[in-house]
Formats: C-alpha cells, structure tokens, sequence
C-alpha cells in the first residue's frame, strides 16, 4: 500500500471523529470554505518556498515540506468532497501521451 493510499484511509476515518480531537476532523467541520483556505495558504508557502530557495539541502527541504502540507490539505479537500488521490492519480494517468498543448485545448472545448 502506497502512502496515498494510507493516507487516504487514515483521512476517512478522521473526517468523522471529535472536531476536538482531530485535527482532519476540526477541518471537515468547518467545511469545505475553511479548508479551501488553507489549501490557497499552503500554496502560497510552496510558492514562497520554491521561490527563494537555492542549491541548499535545507531551502530544498522546505519546499519539500511545505508540498507535503499543500498535498495534505488538497487530499482532505477532496475527501470533503467525496472524491480521492485515486480520482486525480487516474486523471492523470489519462494524460499521458497527450501533449499538454493538446489536453489544455480540448478543455477549452
């Protein structure tokens, strides 16, 4: 089983426990607003991070970090919205072969 797919159960079964409790939980009961704004504050630390880092391990680390915090909140906005990693992994999958020009035209479409 592959950390996603872990993280996606663990997700599951949170999104239903004491708000008080749990982190994932505390989220889901704000609902969906609340965690869409953490998924734009995530990715404004990624960009922050991205954008000032250089050759060094420890600015490469923090990308790192901050990703893994903007992919977590993403995850548990698509749990919120009844939907998985599984779904965007598929899409995804989907995509390959097709020239990205090409798959971003036909959305237009």
């Amino acid at each position: 089983m592959s950390v996603i797919d872990e993280l996606t159960q663990v997700l599951a079964q949170r999104k239903c426990e004491d708000p008080n409790t749990s982190y994932v939980a505390s989220l889901h009961a704000k609902g969906l607003n609340k965690i869409l704004e953490k998924v734009g504050e995530e990715s404004t630390e990624v960009i922050l991070a991205a954008k000032d880092a250089g050759s060094s391990a420890e600015t490469k680390t923090e990308v790192v970090k901050e990703t893994a915090d903007l992919w977590f909140h993403t995850m548990v906005m698509l749990s919120e919205l009844d939907l998985s990693a599984k779904d965007v992994l598929d899409e995804l999958a989907d995509r390959f072969g097709v020239s990205g020009h090409d798959e971003k035209a036909a959305r237009k479409s």
